[in-house]
């Protein structure tokens, strides 16, 4: 089963990339050093690094049931927010996360996106739905369990943030919850 290009929740309208986004998804988030300091995936230096990503959302998309979602305000039209998704790595377990462009920060559409991702996932019958943030990055392990994610501890020299030391894996909060009659 595959899952709707488009989502919606009471702010947001959320929906898979196309290449059409490039200039904005650099523009709005995936250029910012800011808003990219905790993500996994380097600061994009040019649209080329965006193009890539884009590249890269449809052919997961092509394999799995959903992959990576643009989020819009559906209070301003073609405003985006930030991205979402689910990767899979198999059909029972998935990955989330997110990202937002400064201005959308503390506002509550993490927690919303994020919820829609949770929601996604149960209807696609995910078991298990994982998700990490970086020790330091408390605004984000908040968001996590304020949607019912469960902290499971601390992974040790887990993940690679390039734009904060770049070469070098850190300690990660490891949040994970079961869907579907899992635990």
């Amino acid at each position: 089963m595959k899952g709707p290009k488009t989502l919606e929740t009471r702010r947001l309208l959320l929906r898979k990339p196309t290449k059409s986004d490039a200039q904005a998804i650099f523009e709005r988030y995936a250029g910012d050093p800011v808003v990219t300091r905790y993500m996994s995936w380097a600061t994009h230096r040019a649209i080329a690094d965006t193009a890539a990503f884009l590249a890269w959302s449809d052919a997961d998309w092509e394999l799995w049931p959903a992959g990576s979602y643009l989020i819009f305000s559906r209070e301003i039209a073609d405003l985006l927010l930030g991205g979402t998704g689910l990767a899979f790595r198999t059909p029972e377990f998935a990955v989330t996360g997110y990202v937002f462009a400064q201005d959308a920060w503390g506002q509550g559409f993490a927690t919303e996106a994020l919820q829609a991702m949770v929601d996604l996932a149960r209807s696609l019958d995910v078991k298990r739905l994982e998700a990490v943030c970086h020790v330091e990055h408390q605004p984000s392990a908040h968001v996590m369990e304020k949607c019912g994610f469960q902290c499971e501890g601390i992974l040790r020299v887990h993940t690679e943030f390039p734009n904060l030391s770049p070469g070098t894996r850190a300690d990660v909060l490891s949040y994970a919850m079961g869907l579907n009659g899992s635990k």
